[in-house]
């Protein structure tokens, strides 16, 4: 039979296959090695129908067993014994994988296609080539040459990762497949959070149909295509294309390289060239994508930018993990050289997008593949962390397929392991499309809770049980058992709410909603407030005017111990006491205190506006000479008791009481003039007369300096007023009441007068000019005093008599001034 296996880079495709040995039933053994042209099934189908054979003729029996005709109808029975076939060297440097032949009995070696790709993007070849291209179009990774498939092939979107557009990351891996375009998308960029959706529809995974089997293993999604032997893996940061040799051996093309074990040919260009490089080959694998017009297949691409760092960079210490110890147990396995450089160049292009992590995670992802697992992560001081949902925890080294309870018992014969978050030691997942961990298997439901079976329980308004058996879960509707309630009185309405016992049955309850009542607040006086209360069992609110607990006054309110004013003459404070009849706080008031006592000489009288009277002076107040007060009322007059030569006099002028002190000069007096025994005072109680020897000394003018005042109004200055007085026991003085000189029933007289001018200022403020009478000289005469003849007359006497008696009274008043 014919069959395949790996070769050297330098060789060209050859066929390989352990020898099959066929040995008789006899002792003597035959080995015939097959012709290369010739083809064999895989496995033999025993028919009954007659078959004529000649020596020499052979066929395949059941078991790996061959039949060979002898001769004369002997038939030898020969059982299939197959040596092991030499171990071939994969270009790719993964380890083969043995293939069952044909025939079904013997195997051999072949190196499966395994193309990778992550970071900015890095690419491993299907034979083992490393390249990093930056384009940011939708190009093809996998396309059969001779299309064998109908519409198959699987093609990746690149976009700018950073910030000057230079370097490209993986966005969407697209596989199609006959019907079907599986596009396995990156949420968000740099995390390992991918959707699926098939046909542009998003899918809940596990997802089959039509030939496809979506999954998630570990950190990855993955895409089986079971009829072609072929899965594809995406993580957000990476991406690997596994497909068997046997299907698929020289006869891929695209950004992947052609799977036949040998790099010469991995940069082939679409019209079969082979490029430079395979950064210019891939660059001429852009398929058409309506999201990107920028790109334009078939045109020469542009060269794309240098990626290479101007200066010197320093590699992140997360690559250095790569080459020590903690992957050290793989490097028998796999070379971690072009992965290393792969992270270099991340860390140094792109240092603050944390890619380098990705060149760890493919080459450990790589390493599990070939049956060497690195717990790595925990090595990255954080960097490279990998937090898991609650309820699961992260495994560097998990099973491809997580068990579950619905594939419990079943043999997974995969050895193979994958990091990602599985459930924790003694629990298990429930079922493949229901992300639950359960320690026993029972039931999960739409509420993703775990059950027991037997358990009851109420979800959806279901009352629902956990039976062991195909379907699980069975509900039927939950039942209420309540009364419906009706709502009488004012303010109440119905209402329906969320039982917090039985969310699936509602409390029918009655609720009050005051603005559905129809009494109103009262408008309360002054002193009160309204009060309301809800009475027991109703809604609507009861309202009363209470009092306040305060004073009232003039439509104002007062608190207690408040000052309330009533009028200025009452000092008012609102009391805690209460008015029983009016319920308002009562106002205690208590008159303004007055000074009721008034010094002598003043009277206490009421002044209007006023609270109290006000002592208003009504009399004189004089101090004597010997300091003692004299009081006199307006229009007296009195001699100093101890001097009857000064005079005191009040005068009221204007409601303005003016007291004055008059000194009586008296005239130069001789008692050796005088006839013996008649000395006698004057009737000023002041000066001495006497009865002269002489009767003819004549009387003299008498000078003094004194105010005028007339109707009110007053001189400014002293002036100098004359008056005769003499021996004669007589006297005439000016009066300035009646502006001329009265005269006593005496002889001493003026004999000669002028008339001088003074001003007087008045109260009001206005001057009057005033003439007053000066006596130049005076002389003893006889007057002669007649008694009247009629009433008239006797009644002008008594008239002049009071009328001269005023004269005197101001004539002394005038003098004491």
């Amino acid at each position: 039979s014919t069959t395949t296996s790996g070769t050297t880079p330098t060789e060209s495709f050859t066929t390989t296959s352990g020898t099959t040995s066929i040995n008789a039933t006899t002792t003597s053994t035959t080995s015939t090695t097959l012709p290369p042209s010739s083809t064999t099934t895989s496995g033999p189908t025993a028919t009954s129908t007659a078959v004529t054979t000649t020596g020499s003729d052979s066929w395949w029996l059941c078991n790996c067993t061959k039949a060979i005709c002898i001769e004369d109808n002997i038939v030898q029975v020969i059982p299939v014994i197959c040596n092991p076939p030499p171990k071939p060297t994969c270009a790719n440097g993964l380890s083969p994988v043995p293939v069952i032949d044909e025939d079904g009995c013997c195997w051999h070696w072949e190196c499966d296609c395994y193309c990778t790709g992550w970071g900015d993007p890095h690419y491993m070849t299907f034979d083992g080539l490393y390249y990093s291209y930056q384009g940011n179009c939708t190009y093809v990774l996998v396309e059969e040459i001779n299309k064998k498939v109908d519409n198959f092939g699987v093609y990746i979107d690149n976009y700018h990762c950073d910030a000057r557009d230079v370097v490209s990351c993986p966005r969407t891996l697209i596989v199609r497949h006959e019907t079907q375009e599986v596009r396995l998308k990156t949420a968000e960029p740099n995390t390992l959070q991918v959707e699926v959706t098939v046909n542009n529809q998003l899918v809940a995974l596990p997802y089959k149909k039509f030939g496809v089997s979506i999954y998630e293993s570990g950190i990855n999604r993955v895409v089986e295509i079971p009829e072609l032997k072929m899965n594809v893996t995406y993580n957000g940061l990476s991406f690997s294309i596994r497909m068997p040799y046997n299907l698929f051996g020289n006869n891929t093309q695209g950004q992947c390289g052609t799977c036949n074990n040998n790099t010469a040919d991995d940069c082939m260009l679409p019209n079969g060239n082979i490029a430079d490089n395979c950064e210019t080959m891939a660059d001429h694998w852009q398929v058409v994508d309506p999201s990107k017009p920028q790109c334009s297949p078939g045109l020469v691409p542009t060269s794309s930018p240098s990626t290479t760092p101007t200066q010197p960079c320093k590699e992140s210490s997360i690559c250095e993990i790569l080459l020590g110890s903690v992957f050290k147990p793989c490097h028998a396995f796999v070379q971690p050289e072009k992965y290393y450089a792969a992270c270099v160049f991340d860390s140094c292009v792109l240092p603050n997008l944390d890619l380098e992590c990705s060149s760890l995670q493919i080459y450990a992802a790589t390493c599990a593949d070939q049956g060497v697992c690195i717990d790595w992560r925990k090595h990255t001081n954080g960097v490279c962390s990998h937090e898991c949902p609650p309820g699961k925890e992260y495994r560097a080294c998990g099973p491809i397929k997580e068990m579950t309870c619905k594939s419990r018992g079943q043999n997974d014969t995969s050895t193979k392991q994958v990091e990602g978050c599985f459930c924790p030691n003694g629990t298990m997942l429930y079922d493949s499309g229901v992300d639950v961990c359960v320690k026993t298997c029972g039931c999960v439901g739409v509420d993703m809770i775990p059950r027991e079976f037997g358990e009851k329980f109420t979800v959806d308004c279901q009352d629902c049980i956990c039976l062991e058996g195909e379907h699980g879960i069975v509900c039927e509707p939950h039942v209420c058992d309540q009364k419906k309630v009706t709502c009488d009185g004012e303010g109440f309405y119905e209402v329906t709410e969320v039982n917090p016992k039985d969310s699936c049955c509602p409390l029918f309850t009655c609720k009050c909603n005051t603005s559905l009542c129809t009494a109103k607040a009262p408008k309360c006086s002054l002193g009160f407030e309204v009060h309301s209360y809800i009475p027991s069992g109703q809604c609507c609110p009861v309202y009363q005017c209470v009092p306040k607990g305060v004073c009232v006054h003039e439509n104002a309110e007062f608190l207690p111990n408040s000052s309330v004013f009533v009028d200025k003459c009452q000092n008012c404070v609102c009391t805690n006491d209460v008015n029983v009849n009016t319920q308002l706080n009562i106002i205690s008031c208590q008159h303004v205190p007055c000074n009721i006592h008034c010094q002598p000489g003043y009277e206490l009288k009421p002044v209007k506006g006023e609270c109290c009277g006000k002592c208003v002076q009504t009399k004189c107040i004089i101090h004597t000479a010997d300091n003692s007060e004299l009081i006199l009322s307006p229009g007296d007059f009195k001699n100093d008791p101890h001097n009857n030569c000064t005079i005191y006099s009040c005068v009221d002028v204007h409601n303005q009481l003016i007291a004055s002190t008059s000194e009586i000069t008296c005239p130069a007096f001789n008692e050796e003039s005088c006839k013996p025994g008649t000395i006698s005072f004057l009737p000023n109680g002041c000066c001495k007369t006497c009865a002269p020897l002489d009767s003819s000394t004549p009387c003299s003018v008498r000078h003094r300096k004194d105010f005028i005042v007339y109707k009110g109004c007053r001189s400014v200055d002293r002036v100098d007023l004359t008056e005769c007085e003499g021996t004669c026991g007589t006297f005439s003085l000016y009066s300035a009441e009646a502006n001329s000189m009265d005269h006593s029933c005496s002889c001493c007289r003026e004999t000669h007068t002028t008339e001088k001018h003074v001003v007087l200022k008045c109260p009001g403020g206005h001057s009057v000019s005033h003439k007053y009478v000066y006596v130049e000289s005076c002389s003893c005469q006889d007057t002669a005093c007649g008694r009247p003849q009629s009433h008239e007359l006797r009644e002008n006497e008594e008239n002049d008599k009071a009328s001269a008696l005023s004269r005197v009274k101001r004539a002394i008043s005038l003098a004491s001034k």
